[in-house]
C-alpha cells in the first residue's frame, strides 16, 4: 500500500468518524431528519455541479442506479437518519463505537447468507470486536443510556451492512462524484417524507448550528465519501476497509476533545477490542502474497 492510499485512508477514517461529533451539535439545536435532508440535498446539489463540470456523466448502467438508490435509501436515509435521531439521547462516541461494527457485521452477515466461511483470524477479530462492544454497551447501560438511542443505532448499522452487501459488487464506472451526489439526492427524499409528517422546523440558530451544518455537509458529506471511493478504486474494497479499525479511535477522540464527552479506563480498553476485532477481520481478507520468482 503506497503513502498516498495510508493518508487517503486516515483522511477518510477521521472525517467519518467526527461526523458523529458534529451531528450531536445540529441535532441539540434543530430537528435532526429535517436538518438531515437538507444537508443531503445541499451536498447532492454540489456534488453534481462538480461531477458535471468534470464531465462525469449521469448515464449510469443498472447496477449502477441500483447502488445509487440502495446505498442513498439503507446508508443516507436510514443509516444516518437513525444516528442523528438517536443522537438526541445517546452519546456521540457511543454512536460512533456502534456504526464502527459494520465491518464486522458484514463478515458475519457474509457467513450466514453467502456461506463466506471465515478463517481463524476472522473469526477471532468477530469474537473480539463483539467482546469489545458488549463491555462498552454494558458500562453505557449501568450508567443510564437510552435503550431507545441504541436501538436506532443498530437499526442503523444494520441498514448499512444490508447496502454494502447488496452492492458489494457495484462499480462507479468513473463517475464517482456523480454517483455519490445521486445518492445524496435519493437520502434527502427519502428523509423529507417523515420530517415533514413528524417534525416541527424549529431551529436555535447560533454560531455552533452553523460550523457544525456547514461542515457536516461539506467534509463528512462530500469529501469523505468522495475520498472513499478514490480509495477503494486505488487499492481494492478489501483492504480500503481495512481504516474502519481507526473508526472506533478517532470517534471518540473527537467527541472527547470537542464535545467534553467522558472516556473512563474500561471504554479504551473496549474501543482498543473493537479496533483489534475489526482490523483482524480485514486483514484475514487480504491476499496471500505471491512468492517471488528466483
Amino acid at each position: 500500500m503506497d503513502i498516498r492510499a495510508i493518508l487517503m485512508g486516515l483522511a477518510f477514517a477521521f472525517m467519518w468518524s467526527s461526523a458523529f461529533t458534529s451531528a450531536r451539535v445540529i441535532v441539540e439545536y434543530a430537528p435532526p431528519m429535517g436538518s438531515l435532508s437538507l444537508r443531503f440535498l445541499i451536498s447532492g446539489v454540489i456534488g453534481i455541479g462538480i461531477a458535471a463540470m468534470l464531465g462525469q456523466s449521469m448515464r449510469l448502467n443498472a447496477r449502477q442506479w441500483r447502488a445509487v438508490i440502495i446505498f442513498g435509501i439503507c446508508q443516507n436515509g436510514l443509516y444516518l437518519g437513525m444516528n442523528f435521531v438517536a443522537m438526541q439521547w445517546v452519546e456521540a462516541s457511543l454512536a460512533a463505537i456502534i456504526a464502527s461494527t459494520m465491518p464486522l457485521l458484514v463478515a458475519i452477515a457474509g457467513w450466514l447468507v453467502f456461506g463466506d466461511r471465515p478463517k481463524p483470524l476472522a473469526t477471532f477479530g468477530l469474537a473480539a470486536g463483539i467482546a469489545g462492544v458488549f463491555l462498552i454497551m454494558g458500562l453505557r447501560m449501568t450508567g443510564g443510556v437510552s435503550i431507545t438511542g441504541i436501538v436506532l443505532c443498530v437499526i442503523g448499522v444494520l441498514s448499512l451492512t444490508v447496502a454494502t452487501l447488496a452492492v458489494r459488487n457495484a462499480s462507479s464506472g468513473g463517475n464517482v462524484l456523480m454517483v455519490v451526489g445521486l445518492q445524496m439526492l435519493v437520502g434527502s427524499a427519502v428523509l423529507a417524507v417523515p420530517a415533514f409528517a413528524f417534525e416541527t422546523w424549529s431551529v436555535e440558530w447560533n454560531w455552533q448550528l452553523v460550523v457544525a451544518f456547514v461542515y457536516t455537509t461539506i467534509v463528512p458529506g462530500l469529501l469523505a465519501t468522495f475520498t472513499w471511493f478514490l480509495l477503494v478504486n486505488r487499492i481494492g474494497a478489501v483492504r480500503a476497509a481495512t481504516f474502519h479499525f481507526l473508526t472506533p479511535f478517532f470517534g471518540v477522540t473527537v467527541a472527547a476533545l470537542v464535545l467534553g464527552e467522558a472516556l473512563g479506563p474500561l471504554d479504551i480498553v473496549g474501543v482498543a477490542i473493537v479496533a483489534a476485532g475489526i482490523l483482524a477481520v480485514q486483514l484475514s481478507k487480504q491476499p496471500a502474497p505471491v512468492p517471488a520468482k528466483t
